[in-house]
C-alpha cells in the first residue's frame, strides 16, 4: 500500500512540473489575458486520461498497477482544475463575464469531448 502512495506522489510531482513547464511555454509564446495555457493543459490532460483509461482498463490490463502513477498521480497533477476554478473567479472579479463564461463552458465541453476523442482514437487503433 505504501508503494501506491509513493507512485501517486512521484507521478504527481512529474505531472505538476509538466503542467508548470507547458503553461510557462504557452504563456511565453502567446500573450493574452484569456487563460489559454490552463485551458490547453486541461484539454491535453483530458485526452491523455481518455487514452490511458482505454489502454489500462481495456487494452493492457496488466498495466493496472501503474494506474496510481499515471492516472491518479501524473494526470491528476497535470490537469489544473483548481487553477481553472481560481481563474474563473479572477475573471469574475475583473468583471470579465463573457471571458469567465466562455472559459467555463469551453473547458467543460471540450474537456469531455477531448476525453471521448482520446478513448475513441485509442479504441480505433
Amino acid at each position: 500500500m505504501i508503494l501506491t502512495y509513493f507512485m501517486v506522489a512521484f507521478g504527481g510531482a512529474i505531472g505538476a512540473m509538466s503542467r508548470f513547464g507547458l503553461s510557462t511555454l504557452i504563456n511565453h509564446h502567446v500573450k493574452t489575458a484569456f487563460p489559454l495555457a490552463t485551458l490547453s493543459v486541461n484539454l491535453l490532460g483530458s485526452i491523455l486520461m481518455g487514452v490511458c483509461f482505454v489502454v489500462i482498463t481495456e487494452r493492457v490490463p496488466s498495466l493496472i498497477s501503474y494506474r496510481p502513477l499515471i492516472m491518479v498521480g501524473f494526470l491528476g497533477a497535470f490537469t489544473t482544475f483548481s487553477t481553472f476554478s481560481l481563474e474563473i473567479i479572477l475573471l469574475i472579479n475583473q468583471q470579465a463575464w463573457l471571458s469567465a463564461l466562455s472559459y467555463l463552458l469551453l473547458s467543460c465541453l471540450l474537456g469531455v469531448l477531448g476525453l471521448a476523442m482520446g478513448m475513441y482514437l485509442t479504441r480505433a487503433l
